[in-house]
């Protein structure tokens, strides 16, 4: 299951531009940490995707692993955890 988990953060990461790992949705973010990242994007015009990792407790955990990073939010962009 771990691996599996493991498995669908690479495919989200390496099938997004930019991928954001955060806490709560872009328009309701659930900590400010997650609220400054999507400020920061959207003030850029970037395009992204996210995903809330309160939804998951899985991939909580695991893009935690993913990245060896133990805070979320996490953004990737070009597949690399920036």
């Amino acid at each position: 299951m771990a691996e599996d988990v493991l498995s669908n953060i690479e495919e989200q990461v390496k099938g997004n531009r930019v991928m954001v790992f955060m806490k709560g949705t872009p328009n309701f973010p659930q900590c400010g940490f997650s609220a400054h990242t999507v400020e920061i994007l959207r003030s850029h015009n970037a395009e992204f995707e996210s995903f809330d990792v309160l939804s998951d407790p899985a991939v909580r955990d695991g893009v935690k692993r993913y990245s060896n990073w133990p805070t979320i939010p996490q953004v990737y962009i070009d597949g690399k955890f920036v």
